[in-house]
């Protein structure tokens, strides 16, 4: 098998080149992200493996089918960027669902510490040999209440995190389950001190923190995204900054990354106004989609990815293949025992 993986960085390398070799997959690794301009790059390939700020849209599925490609294999969980629908009857689309919670949700909770507690100001200040405390005044997570919107693997594990701090934690999802003090979001938006997002990008949570969201938040909350950046409005959360209403908050992502982050434009002029003030804002902490990076994450993105790849080529069906068609990802019409089509 031939699989050309796009968006390529040098710490994907080492985990699929291993079970690659396993598994008699050739991965031709691409710097270059799939779009529109560069789905030619995929010519002789069998698949193609793309991650999250690669673009399969329609046009980008249609030339894929075109060349001959049989499947798209996303190294994620997300699948916002493909559009699955038009995939039908062209393209096989395989995902990751998970590959380390833990990653993801011990990346939430550093995130939280270090703005709370101002670890990271304390570290550029004693580099320069300064260690006055002025400034540097946090607050206790022990008996404060963690609102979580999302309670799927990620969600639960960092729940799980909370509580161990000692913290109250409410939760809110479509699909509520068990061990969750589940309430609406009207209720978890105004009793929160802090709010975690662990939820998918779909129509219906585009937006989701917007104006009219942060304006029923308590004053002073702490907002927390390591999910997908289009969850929040950038520019509603720079105006309920400013405002004073939201106290603080953690991006990992953001709505328009796709051209910025995992890049170096350190000697680049920054375009998005809207970024470049929120970076400069002093309660406001990005990191560059940094969550899901741990060695372990890596490992088994590379493994579920190439035994995807394995399991559909090999017999014809892959448990995580997605298919609108089937009304919800985790059903399938014809039980996972022959093609989707």
């Amino acid at each position: 098998m031939n699989i050309a993986l796009f968006d390529a960085k040098s710490y994907d390398r080492p985990a699929f080149e291993k079970y690659g070799s396993k598994n008699g997959i050739r991965y031709k690794f691409l710097e270059a992200r799939l779009d529109e301009d560069t789905a030619d790059l995929a010519h002789g390939q069998d698949g193609v493996c793309v991650f999250v700020n690669d673009t399969v849209n329609a046009a980008v599925i249609d030339r894929l089918h075109a060349l001959g490609v049989q499947a798209v294999a996303l190294r994620c969980a997300g699948f916002n960027n493909v559009d699955v629908r038009h995939a039908y009857g062209r393209l096989h689309v395989m995902r990751v669902p998970a590959y380390s919670p833990y990653a993801v949700a011990e990346h939430a909770m550093a995130m939280l510490l270090t703005s709370i507690r101002r670890t990271h100001k304390a570290y550029i200040r004693t580099r320069d040999f300064n260690f006055s405390l002025n400034g540097l005044t946090g607050f206790d997570l022990h008996g404060k209440t963690m609102g979580v919107i999302g309670t799927g693997k990620i969600g639960r594990v960092f729940m799980d995190i909370c509580r161990g701090f000692g913290m109250r934690v409410i939760a809110y999802d479509k699909f509520p389950g068990d061990g969750a003090d589940y309430v609406s979001l009207e209720e978890l938006y105004a009793q929160s001190d802090m709010i975690s997002l662990h939820c998918p990008l779909t129509e219906e949570t585009y937006h989701l923190i917007d104006a009219n969201a942060i304006m029923r938040m308590k004053k002073g909350v702490v907002l927390i995204n390591t999910s997908r950046g289009a969850l929040i409005d950038a520019e509603a959360l720079l105006d309920g900054i400013k405002a004073r209403q939201i106290g603080a908050a953690c991006l990992d992502v953001y709505e328009e990354e796709s051209d910025i982050f995992f890049e170096d434009v350190s000697g680049h002029i920054m375009d998005d106004d809207i970024l470049a003030r929120l970076i400069s804002m002093p309660n406001v902490l990005v990191t560059s989609h940094q969550a899901f990076l741990t060695q372990e994450a890596l490992d088994n993105i590379a493994q579920t990815t190439t035994e995807n790849l394995v399991t559909f080529f090999n017999q014809g069906t892959c448990p995580n293949e997605l298919c609108y068609h089937c009304g919800r990802v985790d059903e399938c019409r014809k039980h996972r025992l022959e093609k989707c089509f």
